[in-house]
């Protein structure tokens, strides 16, 4: 039987391959199909590794049982060993009516809902806020941010001014200082706040090696820590410490070796079993214990040591977290940008606004996960599935032939209707377009057609009866100007200068010609 489960274990492979090679040649436009396909790849590669780990188990450990198994059916009789197995399914069959056939062909084939169970709850990974991996969900974080200790009767901050923040850990942006940090609810939260980063990655990107990824960050911070090159946590030398003349005994970083009878810290362990054997350390060793309190600065000494070195620990935990919360966040650079627009956004939109989006953001899954049951059929209904566009806000389409987002949708209010009854009753949508159509063929036509030729005076009137009685108006002071002008006597002085006769006798009376 153990070239039948390698014959299985060959062929589970290639199926699962096939599969992949088909996921792979989708391109899916909603973001639920796009994560249900990656999650279903993953899911696959790592099926593919088990079965390819369990086959070469076989091929490596169970070598003696596979060359007995060909030789049995080799030497023997090979009925007697088919009979043999007959009857073992018979009796499982047996034992087991209801059981199926298993169907390798069909296990990886997606079924007609257009699912194989192998995504996971794609639905249920995600919260509402998070919209399928587009935005971050950090409300809960904010509270808890909110309520820790270092920010009473500081400033509060608001959820957008929060996301602008949160991965910064020094001031003047952060205001919690560095003391109010050693508790432990700010450890809580910025452990919750790196978990939760660290689970938004894996669920959006199952397809990354970011188990190497959190491996490097990993590397990258003790690199920093060892070379005390993180910002506010920087630790004092020890050779300032070590001058204090009025301190009995001298703390040192606890990441070294402290020589509480030199009062002097060592980084390597070598230089410091070096150290003991030098004049200066045995003179020093002596002197101190000639002194009366010597047991109890030795008690002091340790205890010293152990303290520091339990707190440079709290230190170094607190640092890391904060550490892959930056990193985290500057790999998620696009959706922490996305998150804070999509906040601002929301923050300028009514109730009855959101109950449209959200209303419409789950007819448009719903449409999604029926072109998902309708990618296996091919052909022209991808095709005719493509060609209808699913808009319930009627929202004007983009030149991509989609729909506008909504929030554009009310940044330039298409919503707003603006009728024109010289255009023949023409509604324009938006102050933009109603604007610009006073210029356009369409309402010039309309003015000529009532017989107007200076169509620049005419803007914002959209009401023939006021086209035509401004434009009468413009026509009687026409003809008043024209009155006005008829029996003037133009004169002529020496210098051929032009003028009416009233200005040239006003001229002439005061000697001016």
């Amino acid at each position: 039987m153990l070239y039948e489960d390698l014959r299985s274990l060959h062929e589970d492979v290639e199926r699962l391959e096939q599969a992949i090679a088909d996921r792979m040649r989708e391109e899916p436009k909603h973001p639920r199909n796009r994560l249900e396909r990656d999650h279903e790849i993953a899911n696959f590669l790592s099926r593919i590794q088990a079965q390819s780990e369990r086959a070469l188990q076989i091929y490596n450990e169970e070598q003696e049982a596979r060359t007995a198994e060909v030789q049995s059916i080799s030497t023997g009789d090979p009925f007697e060993s088919f009979f043999k197995q007959l009857d073992q399914i018979k009796e499982f069959h047996k034992k087991y009516p209801n059981e199926g056939v298993e169907n390798l062909e069909r296990t990886y084939r997606r079924t007609d809902e257009g699912r194989t169970g192998f995504a996971g709850d794609v639905d249920g990974m995600f919260t509402g806020e998070e919209a399928f991996g587009r935005f971050f969900d950090l409300i809960i974080l904010h509270d808890d941010f909110l309520n820790l200790p270092g920010l009473k009767g500081a400033k509060k901050l608001t959820y957008l001014q929060y996301l602008d923040i949160f991965d910064t850990f020094q001031p003047p942006l952060c205001p919690i200082k560095r003391e109010d940090k050693m508790t432990e609810q700010y450890f809580s939260y910025i452990t919750s706040l790196a978990q939760y980063l660290e689970s938004f990655m894996r669920r959006i990107r199952p397809l990354e090696d970011l188990s190497k990824l959190f491996e490097a960050f990993d590397d990258e911070f003790q690199k920093a820590w060892d070379n005390q090159e993180l910002p506010g946590w920087e630790v004092e030398s020890s050779k300032n410490k070590k001058n204090a003349s009025h301190a009995p005994v001298t703390e040192g970083t606890g990441e070294g070796v402290w020589c509480a009878d030199c009062a002097k810290e060592f980084k390597n362990d070598n230089v410091y079993r070096a150290h003991l054997t030098g004049k200066k350390h045995i003179k020093n060793a002596e002197a101190r214990k000639e002194r009366p309190n010597a047991n109890q600065d030795v008690e002091m000494a340790d205890a010293i040591a152990t303290s520091t070195l339990t707190q440079r620990l709290k230190e170094k935990a607190i640092a890391e977290r904060e550490f892959r919360v930056r990193k985290l966040t500057s790999a998620m650079k696009t959706e922490r940008e996305d998150t804070r627009v999509n906040v601002e956004r929301k923050a300028g939109m009514t109730d009855r606004e959101r109950q449209q989006e959200l209303a419409a953001m789950y007819a448009e899954e719903a449409a999604a996960a029926t072109d998902g049951r309708g990618q296996e059929n091919g052909g022209d209904a991808d095709s005719d599935d493509d060609e209808k566009v699913y808009n319930p806000l009627k929202l004007p389409l983009a030149w991509d032939g989609k729909p506008i987002p909504f929030w554009l949708y009310k940044l330039h209010g298409l919503g707003v209707e603006f009728p024109c009854e010289i255009c023949g009753n023409y509604v324009y949508m938006g102050r933009r377009a109603f604007d610009k159509h006073f210029s356009e063929a369409r309402h010039i036509y309309g003015l000529k057609c009532l017989g107007i030729t200076q169509t620049g005076m005419f803007r914002e009137i959209t009401q023939i009866e006021e086209a035509q009685k401004l434009w009468e108006k413009v026509q009687r002071d026409k003809g008043k100007t024209a009155e006005k002008g008829v029996g003037i006597v133009e004169m002529e002085d020496t210098q051929g200068n032009v003028m009416p006769q009233k200005v040239y006798d006003d001229l002439k009376r005061q000697g001016l010609l």
